[in-house]
């Protein structure tokens, strides 16, 4: 009965807090970067669970009744009281990303333990950043993932206090807040929290010199409910059968109706998850998959998915050329309108095997209906197009 009736005040959180599923009409002017957050439901902040985006700036694609995650990241990092744990692959400083730097300062002065985790080979490109953090008061460790199993720490997400987390598709960079379409989840779910912060203190350890075979374990077993908590590699998980891969196969063949899927890239290197859509197919149900221009380095790959597949790709920004943005760069997958998932895995082998990647799994409620409105958007948008129709990607320098 307990289980039942926070089920039910979960739904309704969400529901309140996922209450449109209609964007907002935009002009396609940007915004200014010291811009007031959209004006979400009052409830979104306190919901349990709250879909977060950042999209590219001069697009239509802002949605009004979604917050932005250049300003739920502060409101977060400023509630903190006793510690911030943060894992991400690298960090890149611009005016957008300054507030939350500066966030991070101010917790950390006002004596909140925060840890910082980055990828060790990433910290060589962009070392400003994260090195100046460390002098202001944070715990900062690189791991050499590549190292220990060839991939990189990959997942972005931090914890608050133990009482939330944000995970998702936006890296710690100035561009995936205003020129890089991404999504996120700010949530309060216990069990799902404790399960990233097993996470975190498996890789801190190992960051540190620690033993990866004694990886932190769950103290007691995991009651997850609706909302599943995932990650990856496989061999470094507190339980293993918290494997991603083995997940999205299992939501995948659950379709009845409609599989959407949308990704930066796509490798046939899954063999599981391109039978899974095959299988799908076969049994009539729907596929449908949207790509970032970044997924046509690899061509010869996509023509071999089942269902339909678009390609999503953003002009440049007013202001020129941009290295590394304007690219669709959210991970989600939505089953049926009833079922989903958002991570941080790209679907090519070496995420699930080899990097550090998180997500979650919805399995019911409102969520997986805002998600599915939200790929339509993509898909109906100007900027999704055939694959022979789609430009040349234009990546770094």
């Amino acid at each position: 009965m307990y289980r039942r009736a926070v089920r039910s005040l979960i739904l309704l959180a969400l529901a309140a807090a996922c209450v449109s599923a209609r964007p907002a009409a935009h002009d396609g002017l940007s915004r200014p970067v010291d811009h007031a957050p959209a004006s979400a439901p009052a409830s979104a902040a306190s919901a349990p669970v709250e879909l977060v985006e950042s999209w590219p700036l001069e697009t239509t694609l802002d949605h009004a009744d979604l917050r932005d995650a250049a300003d739920v990241w502060p409101e977060m990092i400023d509630a903190a009281r006793a510690r911030i744990d943060i894992a991400e692959f690298y960090v890149s400083i611009g005016p957008r990303l300054e507030p939350v730097i500066r966030a991070l300062e101010a917790a950390a002065a006002r004596g909140v333990r925060v840890r910082l985790l980055a990828d060790k080979g990433f910290h060589q490109t962009y070392p400003e950043t994260i090195d100046r953090l460390g002098r202001h008061g944070a715990q900062v460790r690189l791991w050499d993932v590549r190292k220990l199993t060839g991939g990189v720490l990959h997942a972005k997400y931090f914890v608050v206090d133990g009482r939330e987390a944000y995970l998702g598709s936006q890296n710690l960079d100035w561009r995936s807040l205003e020129h890089i379409q991404e999504l996120g989840v700010r949530y309060r779910l216990p069990d799902c929290v404790r399960a990233l912060e097993d996470i975190f203190e498996t890789d801190w350890a190992i960051a540190g010199g620690g033993d990866p075979q004694a990886r932190s374990r769950p103290s007691t077993p995991y009651e997850f409910g609706e909302v599943v908590f995932v990650a990856s590699p496989r061999g470094l998980l507190p339980d293993e059968h918290l494997w991603d891969e083995r997940a999205l196969v299992e939501l995948l063949d659950s379709a009845r109706r409609t599989i959407r899927v949308q990704l930066l890239t796509y490798r046939a290197s899954v063999p599981d998850l391109l039978a899974a859509l095959q299988r799908a197919q076969a049994r009539g149900v729907k596929v449908e998959i949207l790509l970032s221009n970044w997924a046509l380095r690899h061509t010869d790959e996509l023509r071999g998915l089942p269902g339909e597949l678009r390609i999503l790709s953003f002009p440049l920004a007013s202001s020129g050329f941009i290295p590394f943005a304007r690219v669709a760069h959210a991970k989600y997958c939505v089953v049926d309108g009833e079922r989903a998932w958002v991570g941080t895995s790209n679907w090519e082998r070496d995420y699930f095997e080899k990097s550090r990647n998180v997500g979650l799994v919805f399995n019911g409620g409102p969520f997986p209906v805002r998600l599915d409105a939200f790929f339509a958007d993509n898909w109906k948008s100007r900027y999704a197009s055939a694959i022979e129709n789609a430009p040349a990607p234009r990546i770094g320098n």
